[in-house]
C-alpha cells in the first residue's frame, strides 16, 4: 500500500509539471519546431513567396544542389565563422577581464559597473546608426583621429572590403563583451571567499587564485557564455545589416542577411528556405560537436 501510495504521488507530480510546462511547450512547438519544419518543406520548393503556396513548384533538392555551389553562400558560413572566433576569443576574454574588474574591492567598482553595461541597453538599430557616423569617411570621428596621424589618409571604413568586417567586428565585441562580463560576475559571486582566504594564507599569488581556482571554478558559466556565443554568431543578422547591408558588394555578407536577401529583395523565397535550413543544421552540427568536445576534456 505505501509503495503504491508513493507511486501516486510521483505520477500526481510528474502530472503537476507537465502541466505547468505545457504552455510553454505549445509556443515552442507552434513558433519553434514547426517553423523550422515548414522551413524545411519550402527548401523543397521554387516559389516567391507571393501567393499560396501549394501553387509553388516542387523541385526536391535542386535548392540544396544549387546552394552547395554558390560561392557567395560559402562566403558568408566563412564571415560567420570568422565571427564565431572573434566572440569566443574576445568577447569572453575581455568579459572575463571586466567581470574581474568590476568584482574586485576597487573603489569605484559600481561606477564602472554600470558604464560597462551601457552599450548592451542601447538598441542594435540606434548602436548601428551611431557608429555608422563615427565611420563616416568625411565627418567621421575616426578619420577625424586618422586625419591627425596622416592628413593625406581617409578610410572608407564601411566601403572598404580589406576593413569593413573588422569595423563590424569591432562594434559587435564593444556591444556584447557587457553581456559576458554580467554572467560571468554572476558566477564569480558564487564562489565562497572563504576558498580565496584559505588560498592566500597557504601562499597562492592573485594568479595563482585566478588561473587555478577561479578558471576551473567558472568551467560551468563559461561553457554556457561560449555555447550563448557561438549560437549567436552562427545566426547574428542585425548590426551586419544596419550597417552595411551586406556590402561592400556582398562582403560582409553573413549566412542571415544573404538569406534576407534572396527572400525579400530577389523573392527566392525557397532558395532562402534552404539557406534558412542549412543554417539550422550547422548550428546543430557546432553545438553537438562543441559538447562532446567539451564533456570529453571534463571527463579527462
Amino acid at each position: 500500500m505505501m509503495t503504491l501510495a508513493i507511486n501516486r504521488r510521483k505520477l500526481g507530480n510528474g502530472l503537476s509539471v507537465f502541466l505547468f510546462l505545457l504552455p510553454a511547450l505549445i509556443v515552442y512547438g507552434t513558433y519553434t519546431l514547426f517553423g523550422i519544419l515548414r522551413t524545411f518543406q519550402y527548401s523543397t520548393l521554387k516559389w516567391t513567396g507571393i501567393g499560396p503556396v501549394t501553387k509553388a513548384t516542387q523541385i526536391g533538392l535542386a535548392n540544396y544542389v544549387r546552394l552547395m555551389g554558390d560561392m557567395h553562400f560559402w562566403h558568408a558560413v566563412e564571415n560567420n565563422f570568422i565571427l564565431v572566433f572573434v566572440s569566443v576569443i574576445f568577447q569572453l576574454s575581455l568579459g572575463m577581464v571586466l567581470a574581474l574588474i568590476i568584482n574586485s574591492p576597487l573603489k569605484g567598482a559600481r561606477f564602472f559597473r554600470t558604464i560597462y553595461f551601457m552599450p548592451l541597453l542601447l538598441s542594435t538599430v540606434a548602436t548601428g546608426i551611431l557608429w555608422q557616423l563615427m565611420y563616416d569617411p568625411y565627418s567621421g570621428l575616426f578619420n577625424g583621429i586618422l586625419k591627425f596621424i596622416s592628413p593625406n589618409e581617409r578610410l572608407s571604413w564601411l566601403g572598404s572590403e580589406k576593413v569593413v568586417m573588422f569595423a563590424v567586428l569591432f562594434v559587435i565585441c564593444w556591444q556584447y563583451i557587457p553581456q559576458y562580463m554580467i554572467l560571468l560576475r554572476a558566477g564569480m559571486t558564487n564562489i565562497s571567499e572563504e576558498i580565496y582566504e584559505a588560498a592566500t594564507i597557504d601562499g597562492a599569488s592573485k594568479w595563482q587564485q585566478f588561473w587555478l581556482m577561479t578558471l576551473p571554478l567558472l568551467s560551468g558559466t563559461i561553457k554556457t557564455s561560449a555555447v550563448l556565443s557561438i549560437v549567436g554568431s552562427l545566426k547574428y543578422f542585425d548590426l551586419f545589416w544596419v550597417m552595411t547591408g551586406g556590402g561592400p558588394n556582398g562582403y560582409s555578407d553573413l549566412m542571415a542577411t544573404y538569406m534576407y536577401k534572396k527572400a525579400f529583395q530577389e523573392d527566392m523565397m525557397g532558395y532562402a528556405s534552404a539557406i534558412a535550413a542549412c543554417m539550422v543544421l550547422i548550428c546543430l552540427v557546432v553545438i553537438v560537436v562543441f559538447q562532446f568536445m567539451t564533456r570529453s576534456r571534463e571527463e579527462n
